[in-house]
């Protein structure tokens, strides 16, 4: 079996995390054979830390290697669709951090220009792959909690506020809803599907990100979610859904659970731990190895019509509380 053969886009605290999941797999399964940088002494010392064979200082040469397989991409927000349509551009198969892209408008030409390619492509929502929520998707398909009513849940935290922050940075695609709130966004659209009704509000900061978001979510069906993320104070996240049989927690933290508790319709309580192995980004590296093999252009857990859907779903969200970026 031949490996995959990995190139990473960007040289930041992500591309060490997967660059760290890549050189752990065992040699037939994955190895890291490049990374591209702005700046050749950073990919130069990226490459030397993590045994890459080469170094780029441009991605799009990256893209064309044809010694490269598939291209993780992890450069700020608003890179994300240049980087894309030069890997399909290249047939390059891609796993591209989240938030997939800054708006819907470049999803939908990211995921067209791969399709017309036939190349691979998934967004990086790491979560969707671990142990603990693809327990999720099996209690709440098997009826432990019986129909889905509500979700409820989000988290708050207060990062280092210094100009320089990314999450802070307006340019780079900043703001707390798609560095977190994609995550809740995500897995409501994972168990309720796509919202029929969106409300939102939200502070934009003197940045001119928003910094702190309060959504309801309204669901075929019925069901509703409530959910919200704040940078002006602190709680871990987790999540809950309530459903007319019972109910189950998503521990926190809610990106990275371990461990879920179920209450049956009788109100009996039972928990269960769900190890990680490594950082957790390694299942999603299995995914895209497992596609890739069977010939598959995207992954069925993390499919690209629902990626479009959760950019359609932000992009309301952000008209509501009036965030743009620049170039919109």
């Amino acid at each position: 079996m031949k490996p995959v053969r990995w190139g990473i886009v960007g040289t930041g605290r992500m591309a060490c995390v997967l660059a760290r999941e890549i050189t752990a797999m065992q040699p037939d399964a994955a190895v890291l054979e490049a990374v591209a940088s702005r700046q050749m002494p950073t990919a130069r010392a990226f490459s030397q830390q993590y045994g890459a064979a080469r170094c780029f200082d441009d991605f799009r040469a990256l893209a064309k290697d044809p010694g490269i397989d598939a291209l993780y991409i992890a450069t700020p927000h608003t890179a994300h669709r240049e980087c894309m349509l030069e890997a399909a551009a290249a047939g390059k198969a891609v796993l591209c951090e989240k938030p997939f892209t800054i708006n819907a408008v470049e999803a939908q030409s990211v995921i067209q220009a791969a399709q017309r390619g036939g190349a691979f492509l998934m967004e990086a929502m790491w979560s969707r792959f671990l142990p603990a929520i693809a327990e999720v998707r099996s209690l709440v398909a098997s009826g432990a909690i019986g129909q889905v009513q509500m979700m409820v849940g989000g988290g708050a935290f207060i990062p280092d506020r210094g100009a320089d922050h990314y999450l802070l940075n307006r340019a780079l695609g900043g703001g707390v809803l798609l560095d977190a709130g994609v995550y809740l966004l995500s897995l409501t659209s994972m168990l309720l599907g796509p919202p029929t009704r969106i409300q939102a509000t939200g502070r934009i900061g003197p940045t001119g990100v928003d910094e702190q978001d309060a959504i309801l979510l309204e669901h075929a069906g019925g069901a509703t979610a409530l959910l919200y993320v704040s940078l002006h104070a602190r709680r871990s996240p987790d999540l809950e859904i309530l459903g007319d049989a019972g109910r189950l927690r998503i521990g926190a933290p809610v990106f990275k659970p371990t461990r879920l508790t179920l209450w049956d319709k009788d109100g009996a309580e039972s928990v269960r731990d769900f190890p990680i192995q490594g950082s957790g980004y390694g299942y999603q590296l299995l995914e895209v190895h497992e596609a890739l093999r069977a010939g598959r252009r995207e992954s069925p857990i993390m499919p690209l019509r629902e990626t479009l859907s959760i950019m359609h779903t932000m992009d309301t969200i952000r008209r509501q509380i009036g965030l743009t970026y620049p170039g919109e």
